[in-house]
């Protein structure tokens, strides 16, 4: 019996719920990059890097290849940097939304003390 889809679908974005595989996978929508590159631009040591780039390798989301003693990797599929692009869309609709309420809540504090819900008057 074949896995569902929808499983199948819950490890692949299990495997981009890391902070330092988004960033991986961000530099690599732009350009390939070499490792010692990835390095300064991620900020973490080369080992938990190097453990990252094997996960996104396993999921086939990356390849590499060596030039000389350096490792280049890049997106193994164009649609990763466009489902980041997407990503980036929501998150950025979700964000306007919470910052439009968090605009809304502020201003109920400023209104009179007696429009708030809850309010008793003491005499």
């Amino acid at each position: 019996m074949s896995t569902p889809l929808y499983r199948l679908k819950a490890e692949f974005f299990k495997t981009l719920g890391h902070p330092v595989r988004i960033r991986v996978l961000e530099l690599l929508s732009e350009r390939d990059h070499a490792v010692s590159e990835m390095l300064n631009e991620v900020g973490v040591e080369a080992a938990h890097l190097s453990q990252q780039l094997a996960v996104l390798r396993r999921a086939g989301l990356v390849t590499a290849r060596r030039e000389g003693s350096a490792v280049h990797y890049s997106l193994a599929d164009p649609g990763v940097a466009e489902l980041l692009r997407v990503a980036r869309t929501i998150l950025t609709g979700v964000l306007a939304g919470q910052a439009e309420l968090l605009a809304d809540l502020r201003s109920a504090d400023d209104g009179p003390d007696d429009a708030r819900p809850g309010r008793q008057d003491t005499p």
